[in-house]
């Protein structure tokens, strides 16, 4: 089976950014987020337009963003049209979304 969504190398750098920092208080607790995240990955790349639209202007191409279910405190930005499904960003609620996807995808 091929896979069905990817990380680009800045949002897997963002999800073992996530999982350093969880670590520290407890390895078990950032694994079930980890693997969280990428049963978020998952579900997302069956159902591409979950996720809350917003355009980039640079590219014209639409992004999506997700709330990961089992912990909402984590958002998955992605690109719906793309095979497979193209993860851009893997982010904590509280930093700066718009800064961020600005630099990532054109917005």
């Amino acid at each position: 089976m091929s896979l069905r969504y990817r990380l680009t190398p800045l949002a897997f750098d963002d999800l073992y950014d996530i999982w350093l920092y969880i670590a520290k208080d407890g390895v078990d607790a950032a694994n079930r987020v980890e693997a969280a995240i990428y049963d978020a990955c998952a579900r997302l790349s069956r159902n591409p337009y979950l996720g809350k639209k917003r355009k980039s202007r640079a590219n014209k191409k639409e992004v999506r963003i997700w709330t990961v279910p089992r912990f909402p405190s984590y958002k998955l930005v992605y690109y719906p049209d793309t095979k497979p499904l193209l993860v851009v960003a893997v982010l904590h609620g509280r930093r700066d979304l718009d800064r961020i996807l600005r630099k990532r995808t054109g917005k």
